[in-house]
């Protein structure tokens, strides 16, 4: 097991279609953890989309705060989880270019524009998460 740097971090996130798994706190303050589809934007931002009236929106208004883990379901298994906080953007041309984007990545190029019109309608909002810390474990079962 090591240590992955910072820039192994970005590689490891932009990498394939690997499904990020989204931790926020309910209002009851129990935890919820559920699958994204993300996207890194050009400064390494972390981006995703959910539906204004979710439980992760809802819970993001009350609390920015939030972690994200991904990893390598095969050995020697590795792993990022990334803390940090969540801002909200209610702007559907911006959700529409996300949600295209995203679906290129995990659905290929020839459904690409189906899924962004798909997600990408008016309701939808764009996250964008403001890493406060990464912490990034590669070969684990090395």
């Amino acid at each position: 097991m090591r240590e992955m740097t910072h820039d192994e971090i970005l590689r490891f996130l932009a990498e394939g279609t690997r499904t990020g798994k989204v931790a926020v706190v309910r209002k009851d303050g129990s935890p919820m953890v559920v699958p994204i589809w993300f996207g890194l934007d050009d400064d390494g931002t972390i981006v995703f989309t959910t539906w204004h009236e979710s439980v992760k929106a809802r819970a993001l208004r009350r609390d920015p705060r939030l972690s994200i883990c991904v990893d390598a379901e095969s050995p020697p298994y590795s792993f990022v989880r990334v803390d940090g906080t969540a801002e909200l953007i209610d702007d559907p041309l911006l959700s529409r270019t996300w949600a295209t984007r995203m679906g290129r990545r995990y659905m290929g190029e020839e459904r690409a524009e189906e899924f962004g019109a798909r997600n990408g309608i008016p309701g939808e909002l764009v996250v964008r998460v403001t890493p406060t810390r990464f912490v990034g474990q590669a070969d684990l079962a090395s």
